[in-house]
């Protein structure tokens, strides 16, 4: 490493006031949202089943307390519903995050935009059940198929979840035009 100029070199003065490294800011602190609301909103989000306060606020990093408040405003917000009460467990309420992806949608695409949106993922479905010659992918098995076409587990595992995400946004997309013509938002998809 070079020596640094001496313009950017510290003086007597400047070393003898060294800054406390101790006292500066942790990394893992440095990087993580500046609202606790966010850290909570990221801990609830990934979710997959229901969860306590406790569990909530040791993948937000803050207090127990701090979740419980937070759960609470989440639950009358509609983003977790509480699964039990005791001891109280909150789930990720998907159909709100879902009526919320609507609403972006709608918000962010003209309707031909999300129209055009719409014949290509459902043209992707429809590539995705002749390859697997099934209707759904949760009607594959995953090892059964590596084997009888001679590709890696992961490829088909890869395939599958494509087909579910491409699925979702069939379906999500569907919800955003139904509602641009005035229908109910949150009506079901056809996949």
């Amino acid at each position: 490493m070079d020596e640094p100029r001496d313009e950017l070199k510290a003086n007597e003065a400047e070393r003898a006031d060294a800054p406390d490294f101790d006292a500066l800011v942790p990394p893992e602190d440095a990087v993580r949202g500046e609202r606790t609301r966010d850290d909570f909103l990221d801990a609830v989000l990934t979710l997959d089943s229901p969860a306590t306060a406790g569990d909530v606020a040791e993948l937000a990093g803050h207090g127990v307390d701090a979740a419980r408040e937070y759960l609470e405003w989440f639950e009358r917000m509609g983003v977790v519903t509480k699964a039990t009460d005791s001891p109280a467990t909150y789930e990720r309420n998907q159909e709100y995050l879902d009526w919320r992806r609507v609403q972006r949608l709608r918000r962010e695409y003209t309707t031909e935009e999300l129209l055009d949106l719409l014949e290509e993922e459902s043209e992707h479905l429809a590539a995705l059940r002749r390859e697997f010659d099934v209707d759904a992918p949760t009607d594959v098995s995953i090892a059964r198929h590596a084997e009888a076409t001679d590709r890696s587990v992961e490829a088909v595992w890869e395939r599958l979840t494509a087909w579910q995400t491409a699925r979702r946004r069939v379906a999500l997309l569907e919800r955003a035009l139904a509602a641009e013509s005035g229908d109910a938002a949150d009506r079901r998809s056809a996949v």
